[in-house]
């Protein structure tokens, strides 16, 4: 699916020549340890190198000369997977080939340059006023959870199930670590991420790969870096008694959520048969939650169930009355029970299955889709394809399913609910 260069020890390029599109994807992948304060730099960090540089200095003449570019985008963005952060810088192009005017791609790399080795500096360091700018911006989108109360009951519940891990640790960091952010420790998150970060290069375009490959080492030269991070293994607590967790704020609907443990992580070879059984538990509509807890009983205003692959966590998410969290739990282990009873069609194995292979499909209808999903899967397996996935659900029986039931182990029960509910 992508071709594989090394470019420097730690620094590998991902190319993917295609005509499926009549754009060129850039996106460059700066992979470090999660850590809340090192996240909290590096969140502001993304901001202020999307703000300006050297050349551009101020965030409307940036973008002027993206729009000179046939109106090139260019964003960065911060993300975790596992126990690693990532900050991505992107860009999409039209491709010369389309164009009357040549070189619009390069003058892109050249910009990216521009980005990474000559950012906006003052007196060798940010300028504070933008710091402080960008701190400001950073910390509305962490309170911003607070005021979607699906996304604060999953942030509550991943951090009672996982406390100071990387489950439950922000790509953002925290609003205090963010506070501790100064000029001189942003440089320094710079200096560090450009030397000491792990790098994956990603294009994604019809394009000659020798030349961009001539191109890519010239224009953004990393030096070589040893990278030593060992995939660190999931430790999930011995539960002996399920805990449950009750917080009210003011709001009406009641947002509970199921914690569950399992041994079948991301790298586990039983992986592809949780995300089947993670499908028929709750994935879809289809699924035993949503069939069960809300068309039949009526129950949940919505429910399902995610897969947190690399935390070795699998949650179900319901909006609920709050009177009825007992009733609702006890519901959604009897759906468990049952899957671990055997209780399981070969229609909900095949429409999950099916559903599972649309979404990846889905995926791929955009550059950007394509270069996530591979970013995640090359961990598995670096010859990674849509089809090979597909052709691995495909072999999951409902034997498979069944056994991966009897691994879903219940370990938290947290509602969060309106105030009124105790009066």
């Amino acid at each position: 699916m992508f071709r594989k260069t090394v470019l420097q020890e730690g620094v590998t390029l991902y190319v993917r020549n295609t005509k499926q599109f009549k754009t060129i994807n850039l996106s460059i992948k700066f992979k470090s340890d999660l850590n809340v304060d090192k996240n909290a730099n590096r969140a502001v960090l993304a901001n202020v190198m999307q703000d300006s540089n050297a050349v551009y200095r101020s965030q409307s003449e940036f973008q002027r000369a993206l729009d000179t570019l046939y109106g090139t985008v260019y964003y960065t963005d911060v993300s975790k997977r596992g126990d690693v952060h990532i900050l991505s810088v992107n860009t999409e192009c039209v491709n010369d080939e389309y164009l009357k005017e040549q070189g619009v791609f390069e003058e892109v790399l050249n910009l990216m340059r521009v980005v990474l080795f000559e950012p906006n500096f003052e007196n060798g360091s940010f300028a504070e006023d933008v710091v402080q700018r960008e701190k400001r911006v950073v910390k509305e989108r962490i309170r911003s959870v607070y005021d979607d109360k699906t996304r604060y009951a999953q942030k509550r519940m991943l951090e009672l199930m996982r406390p100071d891990q990387p489950a439950s640790i922000s790509a953002y960091g925290n609003e205090s670590a963010v506070d501790q952010i100064s000029a001189e420790s942003l440089t320094n998150a710079y200096n560090d991420m450009l030397a000491s970060d792990e790098v994956d290069i990603y294009v994604v375009g019809d394009i000659n790969e020798d030349e961009l490959i001539q191109k890519i080492s010239s224009l953004i030269g990393l030096k070589a870096r040893t990278i030593d991070r060992a995939v660190e293994e999931v430790s999930a607590p011995d539960v002996k008694e399920v805990r449950n967790v009750r917080e009210k704020q003011e709001m009406k609907q009641g947002k509970l959520q199921v914690g569950y443990q399992t041994p079948i992580t991301f790298t586990h070879p039983d992986f592809i048969k949780m995300q089947v059984a993670n499908g028929v538990l709750g994935g879809f509509a289809h699924s035993k939650l949503f069939m069960n807890v809300r068309e039949k009983e009526s129950m949940a205003y919505y429910v399902n169930s995610a897969y947190a692959a690399h935390y070795g966590i699998i949650y179900v998410l319901a909006g609920i009355d709050a009177e009825l969290e007992e009733k609702a739990v006890k519901l959604i282990e009897e759906q468990l029970e049952a899957m671990r009873n055997g209780e399981i069609s070969d229609l909900e194995i095949t429409q999950t299955v099916a559903l599972l292979s649309n979404s990846i499909r889905s995926s791929f209808d955009s550059a950007k889709g394509q270069i996530e999903v591979f970013d995640q899967y090359k961990q598995l397996d670096e010859h990674f394809n849509a089809d090979n996935l597909i052709s691995k659900w495909a072999t999951v029986t409902k034997e498979d399913v069944t056994k991966m039931a009897s691994n879903i182990k219940m370990e938290l029960v947290y509602l969060l609910s309106g105030r009124e509910a105790t009066e």
